[in-house]
């Protein structure tokens, strides 16, 4: 073989194994990427029953219902639907109703999402950038004080310390 004959095969063999890693790290990426569903979307089009994924939205006023245990039923909605999940265990110090959240569990048989994570946060990052802009366009959200009544006082929020 000639010199530059092993040295087109040494490129190409770096080339491949370059290509393998990063296609190793775009397919671990893609499994940790924050990609949420609105319930709009989780309604309009269910998932499979073992499809993992991360619902966000608002928890719907009204609609948290604790049973005395660690076990805890709400609703999350985008103002246009919303999905009843049930969840077991500790909720953040975050969580309230009115709030962003978002859940991450599987859709059941009987539309319930059972959630096995959950992340509140007061602001937008945390919620599906449609939710957000239809929040605004309603008069529901103003940037800096995240969630608003109609009457646009703000909603009870944390001060942000340790966002």
């Amino acid at each position: 073989m000639t010199r530059k004959a092993k040295r087109l095969s040494s490129i190409v063999a770096i080339l491949v194994v370059i290509g393998a890693a990063a296609g190793l790290v775009l397919t671990a990426l893609s499994d940790s990427v924050a990609f949420f569903n609105s319930p709009s979307d989780i309604v309009a089009n269910a998932p499979a029953a073992t499809q993992r994924i991360r619902l966000g939205g608002i928890v719907e006023e009204g609609s948290v219902v604790r049973d005395g245990t660690k076990h805890v039923t709400f609703r999350v909605t985008d103002t246009l639907e919303s999905v009843p999940v049930a969840y077991t265990g500790l909720l953040p110090d975050l969580f309230r109703e009115g709030q962003g959240v978002v859940t991450e569990g599987l859709l059941g048989p009987d539309r319930v999402f059972m959630a096995d994570t959950v992340l509140a946060k007061h602001d937008e990052n945390y919620m599906p950038k449609e939710v957000v802009d239809d929040l605004k366009a309603r008069g529901l959200w103003e940037d800096g004080k995240g969630m608003v009544k109609p009457d646009a006082t703000p909603v009870a929020m944390d001060s942000g310390a340790g966002s």
